[in-house]
């Protein structure tokens, strides 16, 4: 460039010479300079004129692109919600299909109205279930129920009906054969005025066996109403097809419902504009039009959920907008340098020597800037009102602005995130950027405190399980043990002040909670106390299975209502410790602090823990006390056997003890018949025999009710399903369940107490199941 820049100098000069013009060193330095200035001005206006040109046409077709991707994107967005809300409702119904039908359909119905209400842009919802799925005996492979909710007049409506009684119709045939997610090709809706639609579909399996189909129809006038607010440019046409180039959505509603291979036939066959689509690829291209413009076209697929028929936007602009800023812009830029070199050759002589010294002062300035040096000495005053004074003031704010962003980094670096910063305007990127910083590193430490918070949390709800786990593992063979070591450890554990443990005593009548374990105030008393089932808070909160936390505890109300002496703390918390519904024991402890809800939850999943111990060391006593007995019985058996071998008159008359016993226990059995309800089910809850009482309480004859399930006409839901499952598990394991039941027969309530007790064989394997029911409604209302 410098050798291009002196050759050039050189001939000019000799130009000059050559005219034999006599002109002195400054003139011919000052023509030669404004002449090589001149043509590289011209060069180089004219240079970035073109490449600038060239960016502004290829930044035009970039945000066509980006746009039409951005806006498909938002589509596709929109109708993959669509899609998980059709996937989510046909998982959920197959979960559901065990409940009666009408039940079931009612309970389908239910989800359908809440869906429309939360969902107002959903026209209709809708499914179809095969008879064959349905009815066993159904021998047909069409016919189906329709059930549906859709809006009409401002309202929403339902109805159900029976479909393909004589063959399943085009489209729904299409749907079943296929198996898979679809979205319909787009049609006239019978429920909307005018306008097309779609429908969304996901079909049904049980055992890879077609049921059924779940579907949502959604009005496609929102589209039209979307590419309407598609305007990158001037004059573009914004445009959506299928996957078959049928137009859904255009700015003249004229193509809708045509394809777009009737519509643009050459554009579509010279850019296979059909194939691409339902390739699901994004491509562009430049074609003429009808009218023999050149237009831009870009396309971007839609892929909806797991759909094998993708939609595609598309825009076209025509080649002229694109090129309209490129045009103006290269226009502008010839103008700008025509003016610059007219200027340039007014001026330069003039403002040459004023020019050089500033500018050179500045892009001095600049440099350092550039390697990062800056400190108030940069600073430069001028007292003109022209550019370069301007140039100088502008630095001068730039340095002063950089110095602030500067202090403001160091101040919150060091951690005062409550540092200011003034920004001189809204464009501020980098004093944005850097308060943007900020407020991030300030949501970051709040963040860390949280977490800090929460993991000390379960630190110590883990530390303390793992504590108290060890103490349950080291004393299950001693409950007295077991509970001063737990109680006492609570206590310190909770900083609480005092606690106490009771336990379930089985032996008394009526049952009652005394007192195991106590721990006050550093050291261990004794205190000998009871309650019974709804007595004083350890009794009510046994009988609620529930806990209770008290807070701002009366000074002498604990001691009317505690069984912890006569402290008076201000919090009380009573865990029930309840294991397959069984409540063996209760915790109190009381503080003068109040409880935090991590350290209730605690305590509660520690009683889980508790409760199971408490059983397995009931279990192990028991076991212990009937090893002993065993034991004596063996001793005893012993010394018996030589007796009973010596008297033999004594066994037979025994036996004849028995039978007379036998003859009672069958009196037994009739009396029961004649005065209770008595009912007998195998091991998986059948109906096998009922006695006459029980048939004539019912109303049924003894043909009706045998065959019949424990859980005919019983709606329940996952929870009460799950207890249920569990109920008749531990009667197959063996174990006899009570329950009080309330029913009504006729126009009568009547409240049963229910035993159901597992009748084994010889080989000790429960066979079938005894239900004994007595009625205490007259009980209960005199309660």
């Amino acid at each position: 460039m410098f050798t291009f820049l002196l050759c050039l100098k050189l001939l000019m000069l000799e130009i000059l010479f050559a005219m034999n013009i006599k002109l002195n060193i400054r003139q011919k330095i000052t023509v030669s300079l404004i002449g090589t200035t001149v043509v590289l001005f011209s060069f180089f206006i004219g240079y970035f004129s073109i490449t600038t040109k060239n960016v502004f046409y290829k930044s035009a077709k970039e945000l066509t692109l980006s746009v039409t991707n951005h806006y498909a994107k938002a589509i596709e967005g929109s109708l993959n919600e669509d899609m998980a809300v059709v996937r989510t409702l046909s998982t959920a119904f197959l979960e559901h299909k065990q409940l009666p039908f009408d039940q079931w359909r009612e309970l389908i119905m239910g989800m359908y109205k809440q869906v429309m209400q939360v969902n107002p842009h959903i026209d209709a919802i809708w499914d179809s279930w095969e008879f064959s799925y349905l009815d066993p005996n159904w021998d047909k492979p069409h016919g189906r129920w329709l059930h549906i909710y859709y809006r009409e007049g401002g309202k929403l409506l339902s109805k159900y009906e029976k479909r393909s009684l004589d063959g399943d119709p085009a489209v729904y045939a299409s749907l079943k054969f296929a198996g898979k997610e679809a979205i319909i090709e787009p049609y006239a809706s019978a429920l909307q005025t005018s306008g097309l639609m779609t429908s969304l579909t996901s079909p049904l399996y049980v055992s890879g066996k077609y049921v059924g189909l779940v579907g949502i129809d959604l009005f496609l006038g929102s589209l039209q109403t979307l590419i309407a607010e598609i305007h990158p440019f001037d004059e573009v046409e914004p445009f959506i097809i299928t996957s078959n180039g049928t137009f859904i959505a255009h700015p003249d509603t004229a193509y809708l419902a045509k394809s777009i291979e009737d519509v643009y036939p050459e554009i579509s066959n010279n850019n296979s504009i059909v194939e691409m689509v339902k390739a699901g690829k994004a491509f562009s291209f430049m074609e003429r039009d009808k009218t023999g413009e050149k237009r831009f076209y870009t396309f971007s697929p839609i892929n909806v959920g797991r759909t094998k028929t993708p939609w595609a936007l598309a825009i076209a602009v025509p080649e002229r907008v694109i090129l309209s800023d490129a045009n103006r812009s290269y226009n502008i830029g010839l103008l700008v340098g025509v003016i610059g070199i007219v200027l340039l050759v007014v001026l330069i002589y003039s403002i040459a020597n004023y020019i050089t010294k500033p500018v050179m002062l500045i892009t001095r300035l600049l440099v350092d800037l550039s390697k990062g040096r800056i400190d108030k000495s940069m600073k430069i005053q001028y007292n003109s009102e022209d550019e370069i004074a301007e140039m100088g003031r502008a630095l001068s704010r730039s340095i002063d602005s950089l110095l602030a962003k500067t202090e403001f980094a160091r101040t919150i670096g060091h951690g005062k995130l409550d540092a200011e910063l003034n920004l001189p305007s809204d464009e501020d990127t980098l004093g944005q950027s850097l308060l943007d910083m900020r407020e991030s590193l300030k949501k970051a430490r709040n963040d860390e405190e949280l977490r800090k918070q929460e993991d000390e949390k379960r630190r110590w709800v883990n530390e303390g399980l793992a504590q108290f786990g060890d103490i349950l593992r080291q004393n299950n063979d001693n409950l007295s043990k077991l509970g001063d070591e737990l109680i006492k450890s609570l206590v310190w554990y909770l900083n609480a002040n005092l606690g106490g443990v009771f336990v379930k005593n089985e032996e008394s009548n009526p049952t009652t909670y005394d007192l195991a374990s106590a721990f006050a105030y550093d050291r261990k008393r004794y205190l000998q106390k009871s309650f019974e089932l709804g007595e004083g808070l350890v009794g009510s909160c046994a009988a609620e299975r529930d806990t209770i936390y008290m807070k701002d505890v009366p000074q002498d109300y604990i001691k009317v209502t505690s069984g912890l002496g006569d402290t008076n703390p201000n919090t009380l918390l009573l865990i029930p410790l309840v294991i397959e519904e069984e409540v063996l024991g209760v915790i109190e402890i009381a503080a003068l602090r109040n409880f935090e809800d991590f350290e209730i939850e605690f305590v509660e999943k520690l009683g889980e823990s508790i409760a199971s111990t408490l059983r397995t060391v009931r279990i192990n006593q028991k076991t212990a006390e009937l090893l002993e007995q065993s034991q004596q019985q063996t001793e005893q058996m012993a010394a018996q056997e030589e007796e009973m071998r010596q008297n033999m008159e004594e066994l037979q008359a025994t036996q004849e003890e028995a039978a007379r016993k036998s003859f009672e226990m069958q009196g037994l059995v009739d009396a029961l018949n004649a005065s209770s309800y008595v009912m007998e089910y195998d091991t998986h809850g059948t109906i096998i025999s009922i006695n006459d009482a029980y048939l004539e309480l019912l109303g049924m004859t003894r043909e009706e009710s045998i065959g019949k399930h424990h859980s005919d006409n019983i709606v329940m839901t996952e929870d009460q399903r799950r207890h249920y499952e569990e109920f008749w598990s531990n009667l197959r394991k063996g174990k006899i369940q009570k329950e009080t039941n309330h029913v009504r027969i006729g126009r009568k309530d009547f409240t049963f107490l229910e035993t159901y007790t597992p009748i084994k064989n010889a080989n000790e394997e429960v066979y079938k199941i005894l239900k004994v029911s007595i009625d205490i409604s007259s009980e209960k209302k005199s309660k």
